[in-house]
């Protein structure tokens, strides 16, 4: 089938090539030309693993190209996938849908030249409850023959592919069974393989995205909460969690303890969720959400305070290494990242702070000029007085602490994200802490299950992505 892909942004640029991947001819459109140059020689913007091979050979079979024309998309496909952002407005929790609208809106006027009949558009970005409703209406008065259904995704950064092209559902909001059957057509290949195709009405699509990301959230701040009180108490969190985990109704992804979520998608959508809940006249409904939200914030608090005691009180003239700059590991992505939050606030209590990533450098390096970065590891934490350990990339587990003893000030280390072991670094004579573990001990808890098991899950999880995600 031919299919356009409006937008080429971290979902489009995905959803675009995993689609050529299981065989449509694709068309990316996008308002960047640069962009849409580099996506045609196969070079991403940002860093997901997979996905210049995968763009490549879409591109070498000719069945993916790009373009900044959304009148070729119209003569092209007709079926066009809506894959741009909806950043949070700025001075307000609410949704900005400016660019959603201007998709359709180009399109709506595209369209009655394309020469196709049963045109469908088809919502893929996050949006709030009511947005398909009243985007049908402004489509229909330009293009009355055009259909509009919603098809949430649920990427998440560092393994978009495989939850493209294996999804653990696909759910499609319709308004027409025509809708449904051509969306049935396009995942043709993933529902022979026995993913579950849930059909229902386009407000439910969009509510089925926020809920899951929120229903997320909550469950990552709930461990989060329980490791305040377990400092509070001298219990350990890592423990609870396992214990609480092992609760078939429960279970233990996303109840892993850390420095909370952070990204494009989990803090923006359940903001976005609360104040479309206030529009509707049931925001007390969701007012668990802001708690949810503040609990977030406070882990970056928590992770300050646990650091400055190590330093005997003050940031004051000494030296910090952070490992971890991107919002969770395999992503170079920086957006309301834990990590820099941390690193800046420390800087701003007097610190000389060093910042290293493998992947996110660059992007840190323009979102907080501020900030010092290193390339090496062994240069960022050279004559620090703490190391703290803030983005849960596997080489970070793996570094050698007697190694890196050598070359700190003061061997102290913060583990944000509860995944060193305490007893092998203990043993190089550091201190750790770790929030929710005053008694340190073994290094388990629910990652540690998971891991046990075969599943590596990050710090946090959200349904766009990342299963924050």
């Amino acid at each position: 089938m031919r299919l356009a892909v409006i937008g080429t942004g971290y979902l489009g640029a995905v959803h675009a090539a995993c689609m050529a991947e299981l065989g449509h001819e694709v068309l990316g459109v996008d308002t960047d030309p640069e962009r849409v140059d580099a996506l045609a020689a196969g070079r991403t913007p940002f860093y997901e693993p997979g996905l210049p091979g995968l763009l490549k050979r879409g591109v070498d079979a000719g069945r993916l190209r790009f373009t900044t024309s959304l009148t070729e998309a119209a003569a092209f496909a007709d079926t066009h996938f809506v894959c741009v952002g909806t950043p949070q407005r700025p001075g307000s929790g609410a949704a900005d849908l400016s660019h959603v609208e201007a998709a359709v809106d180009g399109l709506a006027h595209a369209l009655p030249f394309s020469g196709y009949q049963h045109v469908l558009v088809v919502g893929k970005s996050t949006v709030p409850v009511g947005t398909a409703d009243r985007l049908a209406r402004r489509l229909h008065t330009a293009a009355p023959d055009a259909d509009l259904a919603w098809n949430p995704e649920f990427l998440r950064e560092g393994c978009a592919i495989r939850d493209t092209l294996r999804p653990e559902r696909i759910v499609a909001g319709v308004r027409t069974a025509h809708a449904e059957t051509r969306l049935r057509e396009i995942y043709a290949p993933l529902l022979a393989a026995g993913i579950p195709f849930i059909g229902t009405d386009t407000a439910t699509a969009e509510l089925v995205k926020l809920a899951s990301n929120s229903f997320l959230a909550t469950k990552i701040s709930f461990i989060n909460a329980m490791a305040e009180i377990c400092d509070a108490t001298g219990a350990d969190v890592t423990t609870l969690a396992e214990a609480m985990g092992a609760d078939s109704r429960i279970g233990p992804r996303c109840l892993a303890p850390g420095l909370g979520f952070g990204g494009s998608c989990l803090p923006k959508d359940i903001r976005a969720f609360a104040a479309r809940a206030e529009e509707l006249g049931c925001g007390e409904s969701v007012v668990f959400l802001r708690q949810v939200d503040e609990i977030n914030t406070r882990q970056r608090r928590h992770t300050v305070d646990l650091a400055e005691q190590l330093v005997g009180g003050s940031f004051e003239d000494h030296g910090v290494a952070v490992l971890g700059a991107a919002f969770k590991p395999f992503s170079d992505d920086v957006r309301d990242s834990p990590a820099l939050a941390v690193a800046d606030a420390i800087r701003r209590r007097g610190a000389q702070v060093r910042v290293h990533d493998p992947e996110a450098i660059d992007n840190a390096r323009a979102a907080y000029p501020e900030l010092q970065f290193a390339l090496d590891v062994t240069k960022t934490c050279e004559r620090a007085d703490v190391v703290l350990h803030l983005t849960d990339w596997p080489q970070y587990r793996e570094l050698d602490p007697a190694a890196l003893g050598a070359v700190v000030r003061t061997r102290a280390v913060v583990d944000a994200r509860h995944s060193l072991d305490p007893v092998a670094w203990r043993a190089a004579g550091w201190t750790l802490r770790a929030p929710g573990r005053p008694r340190l001990g073994r290094p388990e808890g629910a990652r540690a299950v998971l891991r046990s098991q075969g599943i590596w899950e990050p710090a946090w999880s959200d349904s766009g992505h990342e299963r924050t995600h």
